[in-house]
Formats: structure tokens, C-alpha cells, sequence
């Protein structure tokens, strides 16, 4: 079966205000956002999606964000992270979320959480997310957001936050001895997190499109219940193609098998060379029949910007040393800006800390504003 070109269209990240550094020009997967999976799953929803947004950038807020549960890797730079950017970009309002309770959903303690928090945004300003267009904040930092839970809680039953496939495999893959109710509950605190701002966009991977779902159940039933409050949230299904970690499994930031955005050009290196391949000699780009050896493939072919094909038939009969040394100096070239630019914001965590503490003065406002809301709807909760 011949498979597509992998397409990176180019956008144009905006100069963020900061210690001596300018965001240059970053590059983006191809997306096919989708609205509803359950009533609009389709892919002409999602182009419809995009024209929307294309006319009216102005009229969106995305909402998203990443768990401070270690580094971003190169599946976040692909899957989500230039989206992001892009997004931004084309006048979209971006809110991202670091989600610090949450870290606590799946294990005992939210260890080295100042260290991650600094480093997602470090991650974040270094990409091109301008603190003047977007807003980055804390869900720690946002009372508001949290007091939603109580009566997003009383809209689902326990049989809903059961059978969540997410929630499911979130628990399988759990640090914690016993399931935590936080950990049943996760999907409605991030239903919490996306209501709160009123974000009407949420770019997911499909395995988290169930917890969308919920939002978009929890927003419905709000409204039919105590009044129109709330927009259901679009989701945006990112056709990013999957990244496997260095293990061939999912890349994870919690299975250490991935590739770190901030690593060295030699933790790079060392990373790429204990990567899972096979015992075929000849490299091909077939993700079926040989998974390991394509998702390697892929990742040289998205950082050159070229066809999976051709980057694999150059290599040919070079075998797992040559795919391993190509996939090396392609990423550590493609990051290699990036990377410059993320050292240069770490000799000044002063600002980098005062563009967090700004966005939370702004979640802030948003979040109360929506709480007032609320409670206004509600009736007697004063």
C-alpha cells in the first residue's frame, strides 16, 4: 500500500519579548482536526472545522496543555506542540495549561514538580509561544477552576467514569498501588480545566477523545439543566502520525522511551542507537510490517520535511546503523534552533517565571468570570 507524503507546512512563530532570543520560523504537521467523534466524527467536520477557524481565528480559544510529569519529547513536538503554534499564529486564542494537581492522578507524590514547570516552559517559549498572544498558567494557581468539579461531578454517574476507555488504560498504567478517586474523576477536572476558560477547541490524540466527550456531555447537561452557560467544545483529532518510543511502545514521557526536546545532541545520539529495529538488513518505510524500523523512518522524514519512501530507499541496504545515524543528525539539525534558543531563556528564569505568573492572573480572571456564571445559574449558590 503506498502511503502519502508526510507534509510539514511552514508558519511563521511571532518574536516573544524576552532575554535576547527571537522565535524563528517553526514548522507543523498537517492536521485534520474533527468536531464531535460521536455525532460529527468525520473528516469533512474537521475540514469545516479549520475554514471556520481560517474565517474567524478571532471567535476560538483552545485550551491544552501537559502534565510537569517529566519532559517534552519528540511525539509532543509532532503530535501537538507546532499545532499549537500554528494555531497561535492564525489569531487563535491559545490558553495552555500546566496541570499540576493532575499529577497526582496516577502516582504517590508529585516529585521534581518546580523542575518540570520550569522546563515545560522553557519548552513552550523556545517553540514560539508568545506570552503577548497566548496564555500559559497553573492549575494549582486558579481556585475557580477547581470549585467547578462539585457540580460538574453531580452531572456524570460512577457507571460513565467506569467504563472511560482513557480512564481505563490510565489506571492500567497507574503508579498507584490502589485507584485513587482523582484518578475516576480525571476526565472531569479536565472538563473543569476546558470550561472554565470557555475554551471552544481542544486539540487531542484519539485516546483522549473519550475524555472530550465527557466535556462535551458535561457542558450539554449544564445547559439543559440550569441554563446556557456553556459552548460544547470542538475537538481537534491531530492526524500527526504516531511516534513510537525507543522500546517500540507508545513514546511516553512515564515509560522512558522517548526522546527529550531539551536533551544534548549526545543524549540524542545515545538514545536513537539503543532503539528497538529488527533483523531485516534492508530499510523500508512499511508501518504495518515493521513498525519499529518505520516509526524511525518517520521521524527522519518529518525533521527533513521528505517523503518516508525516500529517506528510507536512500538508506537501503545501510541497515539499523545507518537508519539509527540518519534519524540522529536529522533531529538533532531540526532541533538544533530550538534548542539554542531554550538556552538562551534558561539564563533568565526570572522572566520565564513572570510569563507563568502573568497567565495566571489571566486563567484567573476567566476562570472567576465563568464561576459567577455559574453560580448565577444555579440559583442559591452565593
Amino acid at each position: 500500500m503506498t502511503t502519502p507524503a508526510v507534509t510539514t507546512p511552514a508558519v511563521t512563530a511571532a518574536a516573544t519579548t524576552a532575554p535576547a532570543t527571537t522565535a524563528p520560523a517553526t514548522t507543523a504537521p498537517a492536521t485534520t482536526p474533527a468536531a464531535s467523534v460521536e455525532a460529527h466524527g468525520t473528516e469533512a467536520r474537521g475540514t469545516e472545522l479549520e475554514r471556520r477557524i481560517a474565517q474567524d481565528p478571532g471567535g476560538f480559544r483552545v485550551l491544552t496543555g501537559d502534565r510537569p510529569t517529566g519532559p517534552l519529547h519528540l511525539g509532543h513536538y509532532f503530535g501537538s506542540l507546532l499545532n499549537r503554534v500554528r494555531l497561535q499564529n492564525l489569531g487563535v486564542e491559545v490558553v495552555v495549561l500546566i496541570p499540576d494537581y493532575q499529577v497526582i492522578t496516577d502516582r504517590d507524590t508529585a516529585e521534581r514538580l518546580g523542575e518540570y514547570t520550569d522546563g515545560l516552559l522553557l519548552d513552550y517559549l523556545a517553540l514560539g509561544i508568545d506570552p503577548a498572544r497566548s496564555t500559559v498558567f497553573c492549575h494549582s494557581a486558579v481556585p475557580a477552576l477547581n470549585q467547578l468539579m462539585l457540580p460538574f461531578l453531580s452531572l456524570v454517574s460512577v457507571a460513565e467514569l467506569n467504563r472511560n476507555p482513557t480512564v481505563k488504560d490510565e489506571i492500567a498504567h497507574s503508579r498507584q498501588s490502589t485507584v485513587s478517586g482523582l484518578m475516576l474523576t480525571y476526565p472531569v477536572h479536565q472538563a473543569a480545566d476546558i470550561l472554565s476558560c470557555k475554551g471552544n477547541v481542544v486539540p487531542v490524540g484519539r485516546d483522549q477523545a473519550p475524555h472530550l466527550e465527557l466535556t462535551r456531555t458535561i457542558a450539554r447537561r449544564f445547559n439543559e439543566r440550569y441554563g446556557a452557560v456553556f459552548q460544547e467544545p470542538d475537538i481537534m483529532l491531530s492526524a500527526a502520525p504516531l511516534l513510537l518510543g525507543t522500546d517500540g511502545t507508545k513514546m511516553s514521557k512515564s515509560r522512558a522511551n522517548s526522546v527529550p526536546l531539551g536533551a544534548t545532541a549526545d543524549e540524542t545520539a545515545r538514545l536513537i542507537r539503543g532503539a528497538t529495529t529488527d533483523a531485516e538488513r534492508h530499510i523500508t518505510y512499511d508501518p504495518d510490517a515493521r513498525p519499529n524500523v518505520s516509526s524511525l523512518v518517520l521521524l527522519a522524514a518529518l525533521c527533513l520535511d521528505r517523503d518516508p519512501h525516500e529517506v528510507a530507499a536512500e538508506i537501503g541496504d545501510g541497515g539499523a546503523a545507518a537508519l539509527k545515524r540518519t534519524v540522529t543528525d536529522a533531529v538533532n539539525s531540526h532541533l538544533a534552533p530550538f534548542r539554542a534558543r531554550r538556552a538562551e531563556y534558561a539564563k533568565d528564569l526570572a522572566f520565564v517565571r513572570s510569563v507563568l505568573r502573568a497567565g495566571n492572573e489571566r486563567a484567573n480572571a476567566l476562570a472567576e468570570a465563568t464561576l459567577d456564571e455559574v453560580r448565577e445559574a444555579m440559583g442559591a449558590f452565593r
